[in-house]
């Protein structure tokens, strides 16, 4: 489970940096010579996958941890990782939802 934890946060660490990509690129669209935020298109297109496949992996993980709370089990997970991850989790349901 903590691999696991450690994973959703890599992947929501990814989701803020496609949406960050994703706005400076939509600010430079105006310029017609734009090639992309950042030069290294295949680091650009990995961050952009793990970013928008977080949504799906964070709401299992969110799942798992209410499944051990609904039973009373301890989890060895951090509670700031807990946190931080319930709390992007809500973002992205706003991002992708209600279009944020």
């Amino acid at each position: 489970m903590r691999f696991f934890s450690k994973l959703v946060v890599i992947c929501n660490c990814c989701f803020i940096i496609a949406v960050i990509l994703r706005v400076v690129e939509n600010l430079h669209k105006k310029d017609v010579v734009f090639t992309g935020a950042i030069q290294l298109n295949p680091l650009e297109s990995t961050f952009v996958v793990l970013g928008y496949s977080a949504v799906i992996i964070n709401a299992i993980f969110n799942v798992v941890l209410l499944v051990l709370f609904v039973t009373k089990r301890k989890s060895e997970i951090p509670v700031w990782m807990i946190r931080f991850n319930f709390l992007l989790l809500l973002l992205q349901i706003g991002y992708f939802l209600i279009g944020l």
